[in-house]
């Protein structure tokens, strides 16, 4: 095949797109309008480094553009001491993916850089991915080696999407893992995230929305809430109160515009005259107070105590102050109601990426350097042991399908239908043509060829295993855990947020009880990975 036959597009039809050949290309001058175009609001085909349009290129020169290609996302390991890691950013990946678009803009620019030839543009100009995509669901959890997204196409539509999908997930991931320990550590007191005067405006919104994911029960950021219906509150700054003349006029103005029902920030000057301030402009029933500073659990019992003594009982306290999972979970004993958390959660608490990588595992036809990519069954992340030896409720037997799977992996399944090996009739290498695995071998970075999937066995309440296999799961080997996102180029897999969230608590309730501790510890269960074929 040649890259003519890929791109489909006429060299009159390119030129009409972009000007004709090398248009000057005029661009505003830095701080005019239209110079710092927001991120969010343009197509996102140029959130690509340079060096996939850089592979695409030669591809397309080469042939191997059109060859059928699986790509995957996952962990080779979660950060040091954590024990699980939270799956999000999948619903704004697919809202990305139905924005990669290489418009005139994006063509004009390509072609004046010198990133993209004629036989390039030509292909990018009518770029539409046209493959099948598969993923773990936002809110479930993951482990080493878990392939939470399955991207299966042409190498060329699929290589360009490997940046897109890394800076989602690995933002995303890490922010929704990092809000669920806090979540742990709250112990069902309420978590408001205000973290967006932290970080990157965007990044902000997908923050919120992460560790909505995750169980927080508000956001402080007005897009997030506009966007994807995340609950919003807020409650006000010092500046606030430094703008009246007094600090009870400032809680007057306030009440006056917000009701009784407020909540009050109380440590501008003195906490104790505050409290009392507040009660007298509010009532009894005044909504909350806010403590920012200070020794947060003196504080938080000294307030607790003026504010019964003074009728208001049912007043909730709220704490603030750089707040991560430790402090909250060290704040278990002192008598607050929520906590507010800005930078950690923004930054992942010390883990601002997930370190998932987006491999190419399997291809179709030719020859393969480099031998078979699987080899026998190993586990990531843990000791075998741990799962029971035998793969618990399984008992080894592989359930129903008694490990005859076939080439074909079966019926496929939750995977929507019989695709057969190669996964549908796409690419030049024809409908039938055998995937190969394939891996690197690099040192410290060796690679697992052969499309995978997954399931998660329990044994009675809990899970035992992350079971990656090379063919569907059958009725014995547990919950499966991949789910159809795209089908040949359509979107199929949007769901609700308050799906996700539902999801993300089921999935902690089937890990064992050790999986919540804050602790540093080994993955809460093992990665267990079946054989590759050839």
């Amino acid at each position: 095949m040649t890259a003519d036959d890929l791109t489909g597009r006429s060299e009159r039809e390119l030129a009409s797109r972009t000007g004709g050949s090398k248009p000057a290309v005029r661009r505003p001058a830095a701080g005019a309008p239209g110079a710092g175009r927001p991120v969010g609001v343009a197509g996102t085909a140029l959130l690509t480094d340079h060096y996939e349009l850089t592979m695409l290129r030669a591809a397309l020169r080469s042939g191997a553009a059109g060859r059928r290609a699986v790509f995957e996302v996952f962990a080779r390991h979660l950060p040091h001491g954590r024990r699980y890691g939270v799956v999000a950013g999948t619903g704004r990946l697919l809202d990305a993916l139905e924005q990669f678009r290489f418009g005139t803009d994006e063509l004009e620019f390509l072609r004046e850089a010198g990133v993209a030839d004629d036989a390039t543009l030509r292909y990018l100009a009518s770029y539409r991915f046209a493959g099948n995509i598969w993923g773990y669901a936002e809110g479930d959890c993951y482990f080493p080696g878990s392939p939470i997204l399955v991207v299966e196409g042409t190498f060329a539509e699929a290589c360009v999407l490997e940046t897109l999908a890394l800076s989602v997930l690995n933002h995303d991931c890490a922010i929704a893992s990092a809000a669920s320990r806090m979540v742990i550590a709250a112990d069902g007191r309420p978590l408001i995230e205000m973290g967006s005067r932290r970080t990157h405006e965007y990044a902000a919104v997908a923050s919120a929305r992460a560790a909505y994911i995750a169980g927080f029960a508000t956001t402080s950021n007005l897009r997030a809430g506009h966007a994807y219906g995340v609950p919003t509150g807020g409650t006000s700054a010092h500046s606030f109160t430094l703008v009246h003349d007094s600090e009870r006029q400032a809680f007057e103005a306030q009440v006056q515009s917000l009701g009784a029902g407020t909540t009050l920030l109380v440590d501008t000057y003195d906490v104790a005259a505050a409290v009392r301030a507040a009660v007298e402009v509010a009532g009894p029933g005044l909504g909350a107070v806010r403590i920012d500073s200070g020794d947060l659990p003196v504080v938080a019992r000294q307030v607790r105590s003026l504010l019964d003594s003074l009728g208001a009982e049912r007043t909730r306290i709220v704490l603030t102050g750089d707040l991560d999972e430790y402090s909250i979970a060290a704040l278990a004993a002192t008598p607050v109601d929520g906590y507010g958390v800005g930078t950690s959660l923004v930054t992942g608490s010390g883990v601002p990426t997930a370190a998932l990588v987006y491999k190419l595992v399997a291809r179709a036809g030719g020859h393969r350097d480099g031998g078979a990519a699987g080899g026998n069954r190993e586990t990531a992340g843990g000791n075998r042991e741990t799962a029971g030896g035998n793969r618990g409720a399984d008992g080894g037997n592989r359930g129903a399908d008694g490990g005859n799977r076939g080439a074909d992996g079966g019926n496929r399944g939750a995977d929507g239908g019989n695709r057969g090996a190669d996964g549908g009739n796409r690419g030049a290498d024809g409908g039938n043509a055998t995937l190969l695995p394939v891996a690197k071998r690099s040192v410290g970075k060796p690679g697992r060829g052969g499309r995978k999937w997954a399931a998660r066995p329990r044994d009675g309440e809990f899970a035992v295993a992350e079971l990656v296999m090379d063919s569907p799961p059958g009725p014995g080997d547990g919950r499966a855990l991949l789910r159809e996102l795209v089908r040949d180029g359509e979107i199929v897999g949007r769901e609700p947020l308050d799906v996700a969230r539902s999801r993300h608590r089921a999935a902690l309730a089937e890990l064992p009880a050790h999986a919540l501790r804050l602790s540093r510890g080994y993955p809460a269960i093992p990665t267990v990975f079946e054989p590759q074929s050839e």
